[in-house]
């Protein structure tokens, strides 16, 4: 008597509905738990900065100039009086508006151009990615420096700047999770089965290839808002006296060998948020679903 021996079952990546992973979770991880709680509250404060100080940013006080870091005022205050911090919290909003403006640029532009280029392949594909190369032999830098010398200084300009920038990064990595998703065996199973060809891209092909395209987003959120800043420090962005992150830093340094919080205490709040969005970042791209068929 013969016996049948069930099939050997696929791997996880291969199995269809099934993820090939779980992002991981921040109750097991302190770090990262710290890193969601940071994210909250700089969210919280670009939404309603009223929530944490009450005052005004631009409000100057002629007696309270260039005073340390105390109970009345946490980051000091600056040469015409204003206190730091209320001017770092309302900095927030400009700071992060302008980053994830510039990260849903580079995102839908690029995402839609290696979408393109994955999906028809051939000639199309070649002038597409050959584009790509040129965008990304040329430093970011001076491609945004170029840009906003085009749109004029302003922090939505640096936004639009370092947006287009990006594009070729989405583009190349689009571009290649399609390629990679288009060759899997559950899409060609597809094929079999009678689904047409859009009806395969935007089914299989583009929800998984997405994914790694979003958790690249997400961390680079944390390079625009970096970006951002470096362009305001030098003067490209929002004029003064309007609160923005990089123009603190910037407004700071005339004092930093005597009134060193002024420039240091608005920058570390840009490190911590930076290396927090990172963290957020990596978790989403070591834990992403690769299969959703």
């Amino acid at each position: 008597m013969t016996t049948l021996e069930a099939p050997p079952s696929a791997p996880p990546s291969e199995r269809p509905g099934k993820p090939g992973g779980r992002p991981a979770r921040p109750l097991r991880s302190p770090g990262l738990l710290a890193a969601y709680l940071w994210v909250a509250v700089i969210l919280a404060a670009a939404v309603h900065p009223g929530l944490f100080v009450p005052g005004d940013p631009l409000r100057q006080d002629g007696a309270q100039m260039l005073l340390p870091p105390g109970l009345d005022h946490l980051f000091g205050t600056d040469d015409f009086g204003r206190d730091q911090f209320t001017r770092t919290v309302w900095g927030t909003r400009l700071s992060l508006q302008a980053a994830l403006i510039a990260v849903a640029i580079g995102l839908v532009s690029g995402s839609s151009i290696g979408l393109v280029a994955g999906a028809l392949r051939g000639r199309t594909d070649s002038v597409l990615m050959r584009i790509v190369d040129i965008m990304l032999a040329v430093p970011s830098l001076i491609v945004s420096l170029a840009i906003i010398s085009a749109l004029g200084r302003g922090t939505l300009n640096i936004a639009v700047a370092i947006g287009i920038n990006s594009t070729a990064g989405f583009a190349r990595l689009m571009r290649s999770e399609v390629l990679k998703v288009g060759n899997a065996k559950y899409v060609e199973a597809s094929v079999f089965a009678g689904h047409g060809y859009v009806h395969r891209l935007f089914r299989h092909v583009v929800p998984n290839a997405s994914r790694s395209v979003l958790a690249a987003a997400t961390m680079d959120i944390g390079t625009a808002i970096l970006t951002v800043a470096a362009l305001s420090f030098l003067g490209l962005g929002a004029p003064p006296p309007t609160p923005e992150w990089g123009l603190l830093v910037a407004e700071g340094r005339t004092f930093i060998g005597v009134q060193w919080w002024l420039s240091l205490l608005p920058g570390l709040v840009i490190v911590l948020t930076v290396l927090a969005v990172y963290r957020i970042g990596r978790s989403f791209d070591r834990g992403r679903t690769r299969v959703v068929a």
